[in-house]
């Protein structure tokens, strides 16, 4: 049996208002979900929340696909700042992984020290940055990275 979102009298599974205080009832007994969208955007299945934290799992590349896929605006702005954020940090990986590798064969024993730390600097911040937006974008939080948020807006246009 569900009770009154009003006055909290018990009423009818079915019953569209209830008889004790007249209050329009929804039907089947339960609040239909919120969902955060923006008006004229049609529903998904996906909450924002979701869909946000989604946009860092895999790094840029689910950051690319929710940008093409998902249309709400928190959602665009997670997708964006992943493009960007782990894009670079992909990027930058590629470059000093070869000047560790090429300073392995160039300058032996000197120069692994300096690529070794610096990329496995770049992947430690990686990591971190990975944990810490998906964490902000699942609490519904559009966290905004300073460099990245600004070059991202720059480079897809404000959402």
């Amino acid at each position: 049996m569900a009770h009154c979102t009003k006055c909290g009298a018990a009423v009818a599974d079915n019953a569209g208002f209830c008889a004790a205080c007249g209050a329009a009832q929804s039907t089947g007994g339960q609040a239909p979900a919120a969902h955060n969208s923006a008006p004229g955007v049609p529903q998904t299945a996906m909450d924002e929340n979701v869909a946000g934290a989604l946009c860092y799992a895999l790094g840029w590349v689910t950051g690319l696909i929710f940008y093409f896929i998902d249309k709400r605006p928190f959602v665009r702005f997670h997708a964006k700042q992943s493009i960007v954020v782990f894009g670079a940090l992909h990027l930058l990986s590629i470059v000093f992984g070869m000047f560790f590798g090429i300073s392995m064969l160039a300058g032996g024993w000197r120069g692994f020290s300096l690529g070794f730390g610096i990329f496995h600097l770049i992947q430690l911040v990686a990591f971190v940055l990975w944990i810490v937006l998906m964490i902000k974008a699942y609490q519904g939080e559009k966290f905004r990275l300073p460099v990245a948020a600004d070059l991202a807006d720059s480079i897809f246009g404000k959402s």
